[in-house]
Order: C-alpha cells, then structure tokens, then sequence
C-alpha cells in the first residue's frame, strides 16, 4: 500500500501543471539545496578544528553540547516559515477499502523523508567521523550522532504540531514566535537555564547510551500526539462542515470626509481587515515601528548615518511598502467586477495613495519617541515620511501597473510568495536604497543638515507635483487595464 501511495504522488507531482510552469523554480531550489548540503559539510569538517584552535583547554564535543539549545531554536523557526507539511489528496481513498491508520502512517512518514531532516546530517555525520579520528569513544560518538538524529525527528514532528494548530488562528506565525522568544527569554534572564539542562541532558546520554530511550519516548508521544489529532480529521465530510464566524460591520462614516474617494478607501480598509493575508501588512507595522531599536542604541552603527536613513524609510513607510506593492492584485479576486464599473480610474487610486498618505503620517508620529536616541534621529524620520509620501508612494503606484499576479486573500502570509513577481524585487531599490543615495551625496559634501534638507526637498516636490504624477500613471494602469483582467483570471 505504501508503494502504491508513492506511485500515485510521483504521477500528481510530474503531472501537475505547478511542476510544469514552475521547471526554472524547482532548477533554483535544486541549487539552494546544493548550495545549504555544501556548508553544513563545510561546518561539519572544519567545526572540530576550528573548537580546538580557539579553545585549546576545552573538549570540543562538550562546547557543541553547550549550543545544541541555540541550534535547535534556529531550526526550529526555520522549519515553521520554510518546511511545509505534507499533503495529500485523501477524498478519493477515503471511499476506497483502505485503512485510515495507514493513510496517516505514510503522511507522518512522508514528513520524516524531509529535506530539513537530512540536512542536519551533513554536518553531524562529518563531525561524528572528526571525532572518531581524534580518539573519541565510537561508542560515546555513536550515541551522540543518533541522539542528534532523534532530537532533528523530534523537532519534525513537534513543528508538525505547532504549524497545525497555528493553521486555526489568523496570525499563523505568533505561536511560534512567542514560542522561540518565550524560551530564548527564559534561558537568557537565567530563569531556567535550558542551554544548561539540554547540555548536561547530552553529556549523560553519550557517558550512559541507555538514557538514550528517554528521546526515543519523546519522538514516540510526539509522533502519536499528531497520529491521533490527524484521524479526527480523517473524514469525507470534514471539508464539507462550513465554518461558522461572527459577523462584524463598520459604516465607517469618517471616510465620508474624503468624497469620491470614500468608497475605495472603505473597500481596502475593509479587505485589509477582513482577510489574513491584507491583515499581516497590520502586524507588520509593529515590528517595523521596533526596527530603529537594532541600529539605534547599537555603538556599531552610530557612525554610519546614510544607514539611519534606511531604517527611517523603513519606519515610516512599512505599511506602504508592504501593502504598495501589491496594489492592484489586492482587489485581483473581483478587479474583472470593479473594472466593469462606471468608476473613474484616478480616484481608485487616489484613494491608495491617501492610505499609504495616512500610514505614512500616523508612522511618523508613533516613532516620535525615537527623539530619545537624539533629536537628528526625529529629523530623519520627518525627512524620511515626507519622501515615502512624494515619492516612494509614486513609485508604488507606478510599478503596479505591471504586476499580473492574483492573490488569494484568505492564506496566510508567512513565507507565502503568492503574488510576489519580479516587479517586488526590482522595485525595492528605487525604494530602499536611492533615498540613502540622494542623502549621501550632499551629506558627503555639505553636511547633515544637507542631506536631510535635500530629502525633504525632493519628496515635497513629488507632492507639489502630485496630479502630474498621477495624470502619468493612471494612463499607464488604463493601457495595461484589460492585460491585468486577463491575469487576474488565472490562477498562479
């Protein structure tokens, strides 16, 4: 039977149109992996030597044991944004004479195949040998390198558990953030030392190889822990169950105030809270307002202050970057609707624009505590919302008249690239790094005051010039009208 599984997700694989129009992706992920496989050999043969060289007192093997807990948070977060779990198509079996336990085995069993579960193995299997060589034990090396393996399978299958449960909430990623952050706190402040216990755990387990079935009952009621929360699901009519919401409405009569534009802003406003991939760009926001916490108190940076700018472009514009840059495939679900109205196109965007306008100014006026850090850092943040205001937004605008990709807004945003072309990579340069270049220039020459003065001058004159800009762009957005409503209707 599992043959047989097998054989039917070969065929589904090499015959599904995503392998078919995506042969030049699947090249590039080959290459990634390669590139991944050759530094964890690189860390796994030269990690000894290298231990031994800078600290020549201390038992190389005990210094790894002492980060295992750093390694396996790591991995850990990287499983939940890259690893997907495995899928299958169960409906038609379910009617079929066979086993349900046997469906879930091979499904949990497909996930233990991972390719985040042998890339650990690149660099431990290489170490492991580097030991041996050394005169370790291959007793205590043998135990440690399959501890390693069971510790990589227990990681697997409690990922497995995270990134199910955290498919029931609208923000998927906060479980596993709170998660990794909680612990790393925890073993920071010393309150409970799990660097230390995951430690000593280690070093009992390769002196006494027995202990070594206290992770094999891990792995064990993790793997029957996700065994039996599958087959509650297991069902024909498990997908067929509506899922019941309560219902929220909001007139939203402020709006009223912008005229015409009213009614679009009400409609992003409404799509961005109402869905969860348009709601991230909200969450976003946060950690944005908390990135000028990296580089500001940093002694490591205060000399580099071209870099403080980045960071107030940042600040001040992470919601117009996020949410400009996928202007209109927001809408792409109805755009076919929308475009068939008897609306007027400069006011549709308009009303972009004034959003973008609006997280721009409320932006700036929360990092208004960043003054704390000095009263230049307030300059650059004013100097940074008024270029992300007369340009920046422009810049936006202008570069999605070129994007052709839908979005689906009800899937979750992490890791999720849905809609993400090469428009969204091109246009973070003029974006991110000519305003660093325009400050520069004049900075290297004349001074602070100079840089700033001729960043404001120059967003102030995109917004002096805002309906010339405008009248340019919406004739773009008209001739490429009815090649974004043939996209749109196409499924990526």
């Amino acid at each position: 039977m599992i043959t047989h599984f097998i054989n039917l997700e070969w065929k589904q694989f090499f015959r599904s149109s995503y392998w078919q129009k995506s042969v030049a992706l699947n090249i590039l992920m080959i290459f990634l992996a390669l590139y991944f496989i050759l530094m964890f050999l690189g860390l796994g043969f030269g990690l000894y030597p290298i231990l031994k060289e800078q600290f020549p007192d201390k038992d190389p093997l005990l210094i790894v044991n002492g980060f295992l807990f750093f390694w396996f948070l790591a991995d850990l977060m990287l499983r939940f944004f890259l690893q997907k779990l495995p899928v299958m198509n169960i409906k038609p079996l379910l009617t079929l004479p066979i086993k349900k336990n046997k469906i879930i085995h091979y499904v949990l069993g497909k996930s233990v195949i991972s390719f985040y579960n042998f890339l650990p193995l690149f660099a431990v299997i290489p170490f492991s040998i580097i030991l041996i060589i050394n005169d370790y034990s291959p007793s205590t090396v043998i135990s440690w390198m399959f501890t390693m393996i069971i510790f990589t399978l227990i990681i697997n299958f409690l990922n497995f558990i995270i990134e199910s449960k955290s498919a029931e909430t609208e923000l998927s990623f906060l479980p596993i953030i709170l998660i990794v952050s909680g612990l790393y706190t925890l073993n920071y402040f010393n309150w409970v030392s799990f660097s230390s216990l995951l430690s000593n755990a280690m070093n009992s387990i390769t002196s006494n190889p027995v202990l070594i079935i206290v992770p094999l009952i891990i792995l064990g009621v993790l793997y029957y822990f996700n065994f039996f929360t599958l087959k509650k699901k297991l069902y024909v009519d498990g997908s067929l169950k509506s899922k019941t919401q309560i219902a929220t409405s909001s007139d939203m009569d402020w709006t009223r105030r912008f005229g015409d534009m009213a009614p679009f802003l009400q409609l992003d406003l409404k799509m961005i809270w109402r869905n969860k991939r348009s709601k991230s760009t909200l969450y976003l926001v946060i950690l944005g307002l908390l990135y000028g916490l990296i580089f500001y108190p940093n002694p490591t940076y205060q000399g580099l202050t071209p870099m403080f700018i980045f960071v107030g472009i940042f600040v001040t514009g992470i919601f117009m970057i996020n949410f400009g840059q996928f202007i209109p495939a927001w809408d792409s679900a109805y755009y076919k609707l929308l475009m068939s109205q008897n609306i007027k196109y400069k006011e549709y965007l308009s009303s972009k624009f004034l959003l973008m306008t609006l997280s721009a100014v409320a932006l700036f006026t929360l990092s208004i505590p960043y003054v704390y850090f000095g009263w230049n850092i307030l300059l650059i943040h004013f100097a940074a919302m008024v270029y992300n205001i007369g340009i920046n937004s422009h810049v936006l605008l202008y570069g999605g008249s070129f994007n052709r990709k839908k979005i689906n807004l009800s899937q979750h945003a992490a890791f999720n690239y849905q809609g993400t072309g090469a428009v969204q990579w091109i246009i973070g340069f003029p974006l991110l790094l000519f305003p660093i270049l325009i400050f520069y220039v004049p900075y290297h020459f004349f001074g602070f005051e100079a840089g700033i003065a001729t960043l404001i001058l120059i967003g102030g004159l995109g917004i002096l010039f805002h309906q010339k800009i405008m009248g340019f762009i919406v004739k773009k957005y008209l001739n490429s009208k009815y090649q974004m409503i043939a996209a749109f209707e196409q499924d990526n």
